[in-house]
């Protein structure tokens, strides 16, 4: 055997019997994270939670959807949830990332579900933050009931059609009076069209990468109703969960970010 070898072995076995198995040693790794928003917000929402990942020697990226924040600009009918996965995707082939943990809250569930689809090889991990979850063929329409689908028609109906106007920040569980007022402030209307635009699968949703489901448990959560995917093990699903309202990276940004950098 080879001093080299003998090494290896003696080093994997104090790393067991410190009980830390060959995940928990491959979180020195640096990874890239890739933090999508839900509706109506931009990446301006993860400004407390970046930080503290880059920090731990990670490269992060928080970017804004097509349609919202800074981008409102481009805001318009066409504006769909196949441009925002188009986006996502386009995003990851320009910079080159690979080993990515891909982060979605909310109606970004639906987004990075689409991105895996067709750029699993550049991903390492699915983190859905109490995130809306369909099959293919589903839109996000399908987890609400006909009276809310008819409901978010009505609030559509103003623009054209185009969009859908934000709600108070208390809505995703914001009480603090300064992070509601900031939260106010950047919200901007959310594009009709990703609510009712199928998502169009290859495979079943993230088939051959590890997910992972962080459970929002405060304020303004989701319900089950949002996941219409069963989530197991045999699936190569694992669960968490945070004490800690909808839009946690707001009202819980140290312990978000504790959470997701145990995943890397």
């Amino acid at each position: 055997m080879t001093t080299r070898r003998r090494l290896l072995q003696a080093s994997a076995a104090a790393g067991t019997a410190l009980g830390l198995g060959r995940h928990a040693r491959a979180q020195q790794r640096p990874r890239t994270y890739v933090l999508i928003h839900g509706a109506w917000h931009g990446g301006w929402c993860w400004r407390k939670v970046v930080p503290r990942l880059a920090a731990a020697g990670h490269r992060v990226l928080a970017p804004s959807l097509p349609g919202l924040a800074e981008r409102a600009d481009l805001l318009s009918a066409a504006v769909g949830l196949d441009t925002h996965i188009d986006d996502v995707v386009t995003l990851l082939e320009r910079e080159d990332l690979r080993d990515v943990v891909l982060v979605g809250h909310s109606y970004g569930g639906l987004v990075i579900t689409g991105v895996a689809d067709r750029a699993a090889s550049r991903l390492a991990h699915l983190a859905y933050l109490d995130a809306v979850i369909v099959n293919s063929g589903e839109a996000w329409s399908a987890t609400h009931s006909p009276a809310l689908a008819a409901t978010w028609a009505r609030l559509a109906a103003p623009s054209g059609g185009i969009s859908v106007p934000p709600p108070d920040a208390g809505a995703f569980g914001i009480a603090r009076t300064d992070d509601r007022a900031w939260v106010n402030r950047q919200l901007t209307p959310h594009p009709y069209r990703t609510y009712t635009q199928p998502l169009r699968l290859t495979r079943p949703p993230g088939a051959g990468l590890r997910k992972t489901h962080i459970a929002c448990r405060g304020p303004g959560a989701l319900s089950a109703a949002a996941r219409r995917v069963r989530i197991d093990e045999a699936a190569g699903w694992s669960t968490r969960a945070i004490d800690a309202a909808h839009d946690a990276m707001v009202t819980e940004p140290a312990r978000l970010a504790a959470l997701l950098l145990s995943l890397a």
